[in-house]
């Protein structure tokens, strides 16, 4: 089993800047791949950036180029480093774990954090 807890959300004006920790526990996920998702009011929840070892990175088209993930295997940490960012990008931004294959299909994933809540204002 993995607990995932993220971390860092907020409020901030448009253009500005968060960074969300997620830290893992329960074992090792240094060979799982790691990804964050959020789900805004009233829509499905929806990917954004996932990373393993294989793979590299992977993002998603809306959010290429503003937000970076990273990821601590020392710590069992992945963090995304969102900049210049939009109203539209207000939502509860999930972690997410699984083992194999990076996925941008939220199903796909076995574990999940709570969510943390970041707010961008016009």
């Amino acid at each position: 089993q993995v607990q995932l807890v993220e971390s860092g959300g907020g409020l901030v004006q448009a253009g500005g800047s968060l960074r969300l920790s997620c830290a893992a526990s329960g074992r090792p996920v240094s060979s799982d791949v790691m990804g964050w998702f959020r789900q805004a009011p009233g829509k499905e929840r929806e990917f954004v950036a996932a990373t393993n070892l294989w793979s590299g990175m992977k993002y998603a088209d809306s959010v290429k180029g503003r937000f970076t993930i990273s990821r601590d295997n020392a710590k069992n940490t992945v963090d995304l480093q969102m900049n210049s960012l939009k109203p539209e990008d207000t939502a509860v931004y999930y972690c997410a774990a699984r083992q194999g294959f990076i996925y941008s299909d939220y199903v796909k994933y076995e574990y999940w954090g709570r969510g943390t809540q970041v707010t961008v204002s016009s």
